[in-house]
């Protein structure tokens, strides 16, 4: 598991699946989002829009990623 920091309090599941680089782009995540590949906290979730919050857990292909509050360590550019 691996953490992604977020600098607002919510993101988007499609915008979060890119940010965290489990995703191309946008296109990819709408596909695996309706194709029901997408987890979170351990539930298929089929919305694109669904709103995530620092402790939800997204699972896609066997990677899961934490979202966390404010940057993590391997977010920062130093």
């Amino acid at each position: 598991m691996r953490d992604v920091g977020l600098r607002d309090e919510s993101i988007r599941l499609g915008q979060f699946l890119k940010l965290a680089d489990l995703v191309d782009a946008g296109a990819d995540a709408k596909q695996v989002i309706a194709d029901g590949q997408v987890q979170v906290n351990g539930e298929v979730e089929t919305r694109r829009g669904r709103q995530l919050r620092p402790g939800d857990e997204v699972q896609l292909g066997g990677e899961v990623v934490r979202v966390t509050a404010g940057p993590v360590a391997d977010d920062l550019p130093w």
